[in-house]
């Protein structure tokens, strides 16, 4: 467990000495792949080599598939009393919430600041907790019936589990589909992103050492055309649950149709607005929440808020204040506690945000840029553009990025009208003083979860309880909460005749 005294040499320290173990974790064990192609996986700031990971094709993900089956038909996990999974996976999060190796991986793999992966691994421990909580409440139902009958309506979990997860929240992230899968009574199949896939082996053998059998929790690396196309379209994956891009998303679609017509879940893109009213009050407090609210892990979340729109009455007050921070900041070494801003997480993703701004429509005007430190390639300072035309790129599609796009608007009809003005649902802040301004929007608002007076960080206070729907091309399916659960269940109806 981290004491929060350590310094940038503790924390080198720490990624020096980590076991970077590549081969697919199966079965319960480490296994050699039976592919012989293989990718690098980089230093997010150096750009140097960690390690080769195997670029799994269909024999490993067939033996992974096979083994994940195997282990739920046998019933040692899909069969073992709700309360006793629950136990094991708040082993497991014990372990997670402890993990300097997986913070230290975090900051390396994909750039996160180690003063931001600390939490976040608490944040993921928090996702377990709340799984094992929710493993024993998934209640059947009894209906109405007759003298003759009983009716009921019976969860039963999916069976074999085919998850795709992200970089930009390695372990977080993964662990919003794999806890729920397996509270449910799941086994799983993992595929991290190729850029940071090493935590999520990690994961698996932790989840061994808390007690996950054999064969319930399997992790396999590769590519998504090899590895992630083979998974989607195996006919013996029940559910794929995904969390990354729309195009990959309705790649995935294809492949459940062509395949089995496996059922899907899916969390995708988002161009996700902060509006401001001109009531907000401290607006010094308010520039710093909108200025975070685009730069939190350099602005490589989903729910980053890429648009900020702001009532005409308070525009030229805020901007100045907006742009002075956005002017002052500065990106650092990840792995050094003081950084709050890291690079981008690899090459690809910084030079397609810089051609993305080289090809940006001359109607978006560049208000305000921060400062790199030069020491790394794929640094990419935060940006601050204003414009009124929105149908620029940079408006319409996601950037992943540090940067954000500033508009006024005049009155609420105007403010909803440009924020639901692109083809993304995913998430929304509302910034005003008055309740009813508040409730109004997010009524009108298209959008998975709408937030009032709050940054839209991950995993805000309170959101892990609730459950979120994205909408429009941002996905679909349950996320979270007790509804996020039963989404890795079928509902069986069983009647009893008694006559």
């Amino acid at each position: 467990m981290t004491s929060g005294t350590e310094t940038a040499t503790d924390w080198a320290e720490v990624a020096g000495g980590l076991t970077l173990d590549s081969r697919p974790f199966v079965d319960g064990a480490p296994v050699d792949a039976r592919t012989d192609t293989s990718f690098a996986v980089e230093n997010a700031f150096t750009t140097e080599v960690l390690t080769e990971v195997p670029d799994c094709a269909e024999a490993d993900v067939n033996r992974a598939v096979a083994a994940a089956r195997a282990s739920f038909e046998a019933g040692v996990w899909s069969r073992m009393p709700p309360v006793e999974r629950g136990k094991i996976l708040r082993r497991w999060a014990d372990m997670v919430a402890a993990s300097k190796e997986l913070a230290a991986l975090q900051s390396l793999q994909m750039g996160m600041p180690i003063s931001v992966a600390l939490p976040d691994m608490q944040a993921a421990s928090d996702v377990l907790r709340d799984a094992a909580e929710l493993a024993d409440q998934l209640n059947d139902v009894l209906l109405p019936g007759s003298p003759s009958a009983i009716l009921m309506e019976i969860r039963r979990p999916q069976g074999v589990v085919a998850i795709i997860s992200p970089w930009n929240f390695p372990t977080g992230v993964a662990l919003t589909m794999i806890a729920p899968a397996l509270a449910a009574g799941n086994s799983v199949v993992l595929k991290p992103s190729e850029i940071a896939p090493l935590e999520c082996l990690h994961l698996a053998r932790q989840a061994a050492e808390a007690g996950v059998p054999p064969g319930v929790f399997n992790v396999i690396t590769g590519t998504g055309p090899t590895t992630g196309k083979a998974l989607a379209l195996h006919m013996d994956v029940d559910m794929l649950s995904f969390t990354g891009s729309t195009a990959t998303g309705q790649l995935l679609m294809q492949y459940a149709g062509q395949s089995n017509l496996k059922a899907l879940v899916l969390e995708c893109g988002g161009k996700s607005p902060q509006i401001v009213f001109d009531d907000v009050g401290d607006i010094e407090t308010l520039a710093d929440a909108l200025y975070e609210g685009f730069t939190f892990n350099s602005g490589q979340v989903c729910t980053s808020s890429s648009r900020t729109l702001v009532a005409a009455s308070l525009y030229d007050r805020l901007v100045p204040l907006l742009a002075a921070r956005v002017e002052a900041a500065r990106t650092g070494r990840p792995l050094d506690p003081a950084t709050t801003l890291g690079p981008l997480a690899n090459r690809a993703q910084a030079d397609r945000l810089r051609n993305t701004l080289a090809a940006a429509d001359p109607a978006v005007h560049l208000i305000a840029r921060g400062q790199t430190s030069g020491l790394g390639p794929n640094e990419f300072a935060p940006h601050l553009f204003e414009t009124a035309d929105q149908s620029s790129r940079l408006v319409q599609d996601e950037v992943f990025g540090p940067l954000s796009v500033i508009s006024r608007f005049h009155d609420e009809d105007e403010a909803v009208r440009i924020a639901n003005g692109t083809r993304y649902g995913l998430s929304a802040i509302v910034y005003s003083s008055d309740m009813a301004v508040s409730h109004r929007l997010m009524s009108r608002l298209k959008a998975g979860v709408v937030l009032a007076n709050r940054v839209a960080k991950p995993k805000p206070p309170g959101l892990r309880y609730a459950t979120v729907e994205p909408v429009k091309m941002s996905g679909f399916g349950a996320h979270g909460g007790p509804r996020g659960l039963a989404t890795y269940t079928r509902v069986q109806a069983a009647i009893f005749n008694m006559e």
